[in-house]
């Protein structure tokens, strides 16, 4: 009956998820300063012939341009054969080389009468390819978690959904990104944590101990991104969206609100591991004090911060390589390197995210210490009720 009882609840709580996720779904995506029209349509194309001779290489750069000629393979267009230019500005992070068989994303422009005026390969077609790497990693969390694996499933697709259908949109609309970041977070976190623990004792001490640490990590993000005179155009594309008609954007407030954003999950993951922990120790020593079980969780967290705050570290640095090198190959010195605007950035992100995971694991042991205690009191007095 315990058992039925819980795959129901499960039940309750994917269908519940998987219908938020099917409403953020039909949601219209934000269009910009401008609403679309017919003038333009996105398609595939496959290169069938390319010419190089106007591509010129300097060195490890490549300027020109590339002749292509394109089979259309969709769209109101398919089947056609067309011809465009490939541009190349001499910038490796967003030029791109064309090869004969490449399959290309097209941008056909048309004229007022609907008849194509110019075709613009844009990149190189990965959508099947992202969509095929995202059903095997499905595929396989489903194959070892079970339910829990599907349950993660729907977590990962309503984060996702969030992000892009209210975070992103409302940033650009202007809303503080802070307050947004927050109050996402508080809705991811829940759902999260109470689609893959549960809604019992261990979900509501991990929801609090992991919200505690955000809050944390954002009041740090807040106070240290003004003390350093970190302005936010170190993120990547800032500044070309300030020029984009984005003006109004506070750039420290969305750098603010990226360092505890992307922490969140180590947070979430430390709270939900002390929250475990507590829960097995109540389990099989009911007698334990609130103190002893707080002290318990506390030891949990001990054994798994250290791990964990070397995670963010690996993470973090993994994205600011090249740029540590490029440093250390110009002889630059450590104490103008760490001074430097983009480090500064990095070091801020790496440093509050650890902080805000260091402090998780006592938030979630005291606030857990009374959850769990208070829900073994109830359970005693239905269990003594039921037994009358």
């Amino acid at each position: 009956m315990i058992k039925l009882r819980k795959y129901r609840s499960d039940l309750i709580m994917i269908a519940f998820f998987s219908l938020l996720c099917i409403a953020l779904a039909f949601i219209p995506g934000w269009r910009g300063k401008h609403e679309t029209n017919d003038s333009a349509i996105c398609c595939r194309g496959e290169i069938v012939k390319v010419n190089n001779s106007g591509v010129v290489r300097q060195g490890v750069v490549t300027i020109g341009y590339q002749k292509l000629e394109l089979k259309l393979l969709s769209g109101k267009f398919k089947g056609k054969v067309v011809d465009a230019t490939n541009e190349l500005l001499g910038r490796m992070d967003i030029d791109k080389m064309f090869a004969k068989g490449d399959i290309a994303l097209v941008v056909v422009s048309l004229n007022p009468e609907g008849k194509i005026l110019y075709v613009n390969a844009q990149d190189h077609y990965r959508l099947h390819w992202e969509i095929t790497l995202f059903v095997l990693f499905a595929l396989l969390l489903i194959a070892f978690g079970g339910l829990t694996g599907f349950k993660a499933i729907i977590s990962f697709v309503f984060s996702c959904l969030i992000i892009w259908k209210a975070v992103i949109p409302l940033s650009l609309d202007g809303y503080d990104p802070v307050l947004l970041a927050l109050g996402a977070l508080a809705v991811l976190t829940a759902a999260i944590i109470f689609l893959v623990a549960g809604l019992n004792a261990k979900g509501v001490a991990s929801f609090s101990g992991a919200f505690l640490g955000v809050m944390t990590s954002c009041a740090l993000a807040v106070y240290f991104t003004g003390t350093l005179r970190l302005h936010g155009a170190v993120m990547p594309f800032a500044e070309t969206l300030l020029y984009s008609g984005f003006a109004h954007l506070n750039l420290a407030k969305l750098y603010a609100a990226a360092v505890f954003f992307a922490s969140s999950g180590a947070v979430m993951d430390l709270a939900v591991d002390v929250a475990a922990g507590m829960q097995e120790v109540i389990r099989e020593k009911p007698d334990i004090t609130r103190r002893e079980l707080c002290m318990c969780g506390i030891r949990v967290g001990r054994a798994v911060v250290g791990t964990m705050t070397t995670t963010l570290l690996l993470a973090y640095s993994g994205g600011y390589l090249t740029l540590i090198m490029a440093f250390m190959a110009q002889g630059v010195p450590a104490a103008n390197f760490f001074n430097y605007l983009f480090v500064a950035a990095e070091v801020l992100k790496t440093l509050v995210g650890s902080l805000g995971l260091i402090l998780v694991a006592p938030f979630t042991a005291v606030v857990g210490s009374f959850i769990f205690k208070a829900a073994q009191k109830r359970n005693a007095a239905k269990t003594l009720a039921e037994s009358n």
